[in-house]
C-alpha cells in the first residue's frame, strides 16, 4: 500500500488542486487512465474550438460577396486541418505528462483506479495492476463520457460520439445527428460549413434547450436555414447497410403524457409524422453521463444522485470524510471554466482558514456555433417557473452601427428584477461569448445592477454597444400576469 497526502482521480481541473497540494510540500498521486489534460483538452473545448475557428474563417470568405468582395475558396485540406489540431492537442497532453513525470512531488499512475475502502484506490492494468493507494485527502475529478440513448439497433451500427468526430479526417457526405444540444450545434456547424449535408434530430421544441427559450428559438430558426432540423423528434431505431446509417424518428412526447401517446402514435395532434433519415455517418450527441459507475464509489462511502453525479455540499465535500469532488462528475455545470472555478474553491477550502461556499451565481456558458449563443444567470422560463416578477428587454445587433456594418443578425436579452438587479442575460449573434463577459463582470464584481452597464462608457461604434443599449431604455415587466411597460 502506497500512502500519500493527496490523491486525485482525473487529470483535468483536478490537477490544479493537485499542483496546489504539491506546492505546499504534500506528496501527490495522480490516477488517470486516459490522456492527460481531461476532456476539455483532449476531447472537448480545445480541439472543437480550434476546428470551429477554421469553419468560421471559411464562412467569412463565403459571405464576402455580401460586402461587395469577390472571393473564392480553391480547396480545403480537411484531413490536414483535423490532423494539425489533434497533433497540437496531443503535444499539450504530452507536455503535462512530462511535467508530472519530472516532478519530485507527483507520482503518475496511468491506469484505471477503483475505490476499495475509505480514501483507498486499487489500480488495475499495466505495471500497477493490483496496487493500492491511500491518501489523507482524495479528490474525485473523473469527469463524464458521451451518453448513448436506448435506441433500437444502435449497438449494431458504427456511430460517432464527440470523441471520434473530432478526429474524423474524412468529411461525411451526410451527417445525421441524434441530439439537439451544444455538441450537436457545434459539430453540425463544423461539418456543415465544410460541405457535409447535416440533419439534426432533437427531442425538444428548440435546439439548445438549456438556453433561454427566445434565444434558442432564434438560433434554431437560423440553424434550420442552413441544415435539416427536426425538433420535437425522438430517434427510435437505427440500422446500417452498405456504408449508410438510417435513423427512424417519431414525434417526442414527455414521459408524463398519456400512455398511448408516450408509446408513439403514428401522428400527433399537430400533424407531425414519423421521419426516416439516411446518411453515411451518425453522430450521437445526446448528453453525457458521469464516470462514477467505473469508480466503485460505494466502497468509499461516496453518495451519488439518481443519475450518478457525485453528491457534494456547498463546499464540494462529498459524503465521505476527506473526499472532495469537482468538475463534470459533480454535474453542477458541465463546463471547463466551471471546473476551474470549482478547483479554486477546493484549494481555498482545503488550505484556507475557513470554508467558503462555491459561488455559481454568475456562471456563463457559450455555444460556438453559427450564430454564437451565450448566457449567464436565470432564463426567462426559470424566472416564470419560480413565480418571480422581473423585467425584460431585447435589443437587435442590426440596430447598432457596428452590427449594421457587419450585416449581423442577433439580439441581447437582459432580465432584471423590478429593483434593477441583473438576474440574467442571453445573447445570440456574433461574438456572443465575448459580449456576455461584460454582464458577468457586472454581476460578479460590480453592484450587479443595470447601472453598472448603463453608466460605463462604451466605445462607439464597437459591437459592445448592443449590450449597453439592451440594458438601457424601457423594459417590459414579466412574471405573473404583468405585461405593461416598466422603466428602469
Amino acid at each position: 500500500m502506497e500512502e500519500y497526502d493527496f490523491l486525485v482521480i482525473g487529470s483535468g481541473s483536478g490537477l490544479d488542486v493537485a499542483n496546489a497540494a504539491a506546492r505546499r510540500g504534500q506528496s501527490v498521486a495522480v490516477v488517470e487512465k486516459g490522456r492527460l489534460g481531461g476532456t476539455c483538452l483532449n476531447r472537448g473545448c480545445i480541439p472543437s474550438k480550434q476546428l470551429l475557428y477554421r469553419a468560421e474563417v471559411l464562412e467569412t470568405i463565403e459571405r464576402a460577396e455580401e460586402f461587395g468582395i469577390e472571393a473564392t475558396v480553391d480547396g480545403v485540406a480537411f484531413a490536414d486541418i483535423v490532423r494539425e489540431v489533434n497533433e497540437d492537442v496531443g503535444e499539450s497532453s504530452e507536455s503535462i505528462r512530462r511535467g508530472l513525470e519530472s516532478s519530485s512531488q507527483h507520482d503518475l499512475y496511468p491506469t484505471e483506479g477503483k475505490f476499495v475502502d475509505e480514501r483507498t484506490v486499487e489500480l488495475s492494468g499495466g505495471d500497477h495492476d493490483g496496487k493500492r493507494l491511500t491518501a489523507e485527502t482524495v479528490l474525485v475529478a473523473a469527469g463524464t463520457r458521451p451518453g448513448v440513448p436506448q435506441v433500437d439497433g444502435i449497438e449494431d451500427v458504427d456511430y460517432l460520439t464527440s470523441r471520434e468526430a473530432l478526429r474524423l479526417e474524412e468529411r461525411p457526405d451526410h451527417l445525421v445527428v441524434i441530439g439537439g444540444g451544444y455538441i450537436a450545434a457545434e459539430l453540425g456547424q463544423f461539418f456543415g460549413t465544410f460541405g457535409s449535408d447535416v440533419t439534426v434530430l432533437g427531442r425538444r421544441p428548440h435546439l439548445l434547450p438549456d438556453a433561454d427559450e427566445e434565444v434558442a428559438a432564434e438560433f434554431t430558426d437560423r440553424f434550420a436555414d442552413r441544415f435539416d432540423v427536426y425538433t420535437g423528434y425522438e430517434a427510435t431505431a437505427v440500422s446500417g447497410s452498405d456504408g449508410e446509417v438510417t435513423v427512424e424518428a417519431r414525434p417526442y412526447r414527455e414521459p408524463d403524457e398519456d400512455a398511448a401517446t408516450a408509446m408513439g402514435e403514428a401522428e400527433t395532434e399537430d400533424g407531425a409524422e414519423p421521419v426516416t433519415v439516411t446518411g453515411d455517418e451518425l453522430l450521437v450527441a445526446a448528453g453525457r453521463v458521469p464516470n462514477t459507475d467505473t469508480l466503485n464509489v460505494d466502497a468509499a462511502g461516496i453518495e451519488t444522485d439518481d443519475v450518478g453525479f457525485v453528491e457534494t455540499d456547498e463546499y464540494l465535500q462529498t459524503t465521505a470524510d476527506g473526499v472532495w469532488a469537482l468538475g463534470d462528475i459533480v454535474g453542477e455545470y458541465l463546463l471547463k471554466h466551471n471546473a476551474n472555478h470549482e478547483a479554486k474553491a477546493v484549494v481555498r477550502n482545503l488550505f484556507g482558514d475557513d470554508l467558503e461556499p462555491v459561488d455559481y451565481s454568475a456562471m456563463p456558458f457559450a455555444v460556438f456555433s453559427s450564430p454564437e449563443v451565450a448566457g449567464v444567470g436565470a432564463t426567462e422560463g426559470e424566472l416564470q417557473a419560480a413565480g418571480r416578477d422581473y423585467a425584460k428587454r431585447t435589443y437587435r445587433y442590426e440596430d447598432t452601427a457596428r452590427g449594421s456594418a457587419m450585416k449581423a443578425e442577433g439580439m441581447v436579452k437582459p432580465l432584471i428584477s423590478l429593483e434593477g438587479e441583473i438576474l440574467g442575460c442571453h445573447i445570440v449573434g456574433p461574438d456572443a461569448s465575448n459580449l456576455i463577459e461584460e454582464v458577468v463582470v457586472a454581476m460578479t464584481a460590480g453592484s450587479g445592477t443595470v447601472q453598472d452597464i448603463r453608466e460605463s462608457v462604451h466605445i462607439h461604434p464597437a459591437l459592445s454597444e448592443v449590450v449597453q443599449r439592451a440594458f438601457s431604455g424601457q423594459f417590459t415587466r414579466g412574471g405573473h400576469d404583468h405585461e405593461h411597460g416598466h422603466d428602469h
